[in-house]
């Protein structure tokens, strides 16, 4: 890998056989340091919505109109990242902070 995913980055991930191949938004930040283990946080996108609360729809053009997933938040190694695509613009980044954060219940419904 090139270079290191940065937080609002949507990259290609390698998500397995059944999840295949799909853009993905990074959540975490960056390991800054040798003790940090090489793993990323993504929130996973999907053409297939069901307009649940916890999906922030996204229309830019690096990727098909759809939306990112909160339900779906997951930490994989950073090996399985293909190529960074885009960065998804700070307003869109925002929506899917609150839905993870309301995902995890961090946050209240308002």
């Amino acid at each position: 890998m090139a270079t290191m995913p940065t937080r609002a980055d949507v990259w290609l991930v390698d998500l397995g056989m059944v999840a295949k191949v799909r853009p993905c938004l990074i959540l975490s930040v960056p390991a800054d340091d040798d003790n940090d283990r090489v793993l990323t946080t993504i929130v996973p996108h999907t053409t297939s919505t069901r307009d649940s609360r916890f999906e922030v729809r996204s229309s830019v053009r690096f990727h098909k109109p759809g939306a990112f997933d909160a339900q779906k938040v997951v930490t994989i190694p950073t090996v399985k990242l293909i190529r960074r695509i885009g960065t998804l613009p700070q307003d869109q980044m925002t929506d899917v902070e609150d839905a993870v954060k309301l995902w995890l219940g961090f946050e209240t419904a308002s």
